[in-house]
């Protein structure tokens, strides 16, 4: 059985590369797949007789071509899946993830060509209409998120190096639990072994040292919710102009409007307190400005000084 699993994956990858470019040599596939030049030869005798149509050219490398009508394997998703699959392989192409913008590009357009016909208008209007915000966040290695979701995984230890906000670097004996996404940043909630504590750290700023450590037992995850965790903890270093606002409005609602880091408590049916901080009072007053909803706040002064001269500003440019 592990050797037809083994045969399998290996004409799917083979069939990958047949599909990447126009001609391969047969040599450079043998190398690029790790087997003989025979097996290569094996191998496109059995997808064509699954009905893909290679062609072979003759010479003393000899090479290969997938002609025209090439059928890829069947799609098993259902319409609302393969859209969702399309939709996010997009995003990942803009996003904030480093290294997988071609390979999401590639993935994408395979997808497309066994997409139902019906389906396609929906996924060109998503093409579209969908204008993605550039620089919304740093970049991070595909390869960094794949270890350390590995060592969340494993549960090993992860010795890293970690640059904070002004840029001084520790080393950081850490149990990593779990990776977080914001939508901004990617964030690692891990148990400090050296300060005996929970900490969330921005994936962006670590340098893993491996290779892993020992095993761990696992811990209950704080608070019991790792996403509230991290927004709680990021929003408190947000800026140096923070405040709370009651705003008059539920809880669910406000979440909808506000950013990543902001921190949403529930008071009652219409109204819930909003923890939030910027790097200055005008962009911490334009932040709550741009809820367009009622709110009442205390302070600091300088938040109200600016939401003062917001409130002029807007009055005064009305058109008389």
């Amino acid at each position: 059985m592990s050797a037809k699993r083994d045969t399998a994956g290996r004409l799917l990858r083979l069939l990958s590369l047949l599909q990447s470019r126009a001609d391969w040599p047969g040599p450079e596939l043998a190398a690029r797949l790790g087997v003989s030049t025979r097996t290569i030869r094996s191998d496109v005798e059995r997808l064509r007789g699954l009905g893909y149509p290679v062609s072979a050219t003759s010479g003393t490398a000899g090479g290969y071509r997938l002609g025209p009508g090439a059928r890829l394997p069947p799609l098993l998703l259902d319409d609302e899946e393969a859209i969702a699959v399309a939709v996010g392989l997009r995003t990942a192409a803009s996003g904030t993830v480093g290294g997988i913008e071609e390979t999401s590009l590639r993935a994408l357009a395979k997808l497309e060509q066994v997409l139902p016909a019906r389906l396609r208008p929906r996924l060109g209007a998503v093409a579209a209409y969908t204008v993605p915000v550039p620089g919304s966040g740093p970049a991070v290695d595909s390869g960094l998120l794949a270890t350390l979701a590995a060592a969340c995984r494993d549960r090993r230890r992860l010795r890293f190096d970690y640059r904070d906000h002004d840029g001084n670097v520790t080393v950081r004996d850490t149990e990593p639990h779990r990776l977080v996404a914001t939508g901004r940043r990617w964030y690692l909630v891990a148990w400090d072994v050296g300060r005996d504590a929970w900490r969330t750290f921005r994936v962006d700023r670590l340098t893993p040292r491996t290779p892993p450590g020992p095993a761990f037992p696992a811990r209950p995850l704080p608070d019991g919710d790792v996403i509230a965790y991290v927004t709680k903890g990021v929003a408190s270093v947000l800026g140096p102009c923070r405040t709370i606002a009651t705003v008059y409005a539920p809880a669910e609602v406000v979440a909808e409007r506000i950013p990543p880091v902001a921190r949403v408590e529930h008071v009652d049916a219409g109204r819930c307190r909003l923890h939030i901080g910027a790097a200055t009072p005008l962009a911490l007053a334009v932040y709550l400005a741009a809820l367009g909803l009622d709110f009442t706040v205390d302070g600091p002064a300088d938040l109200l000084d600016q939401l003062a001269a917001i409130s002029d500003r807007c009055s005064s440019a009305r058109a008389t």
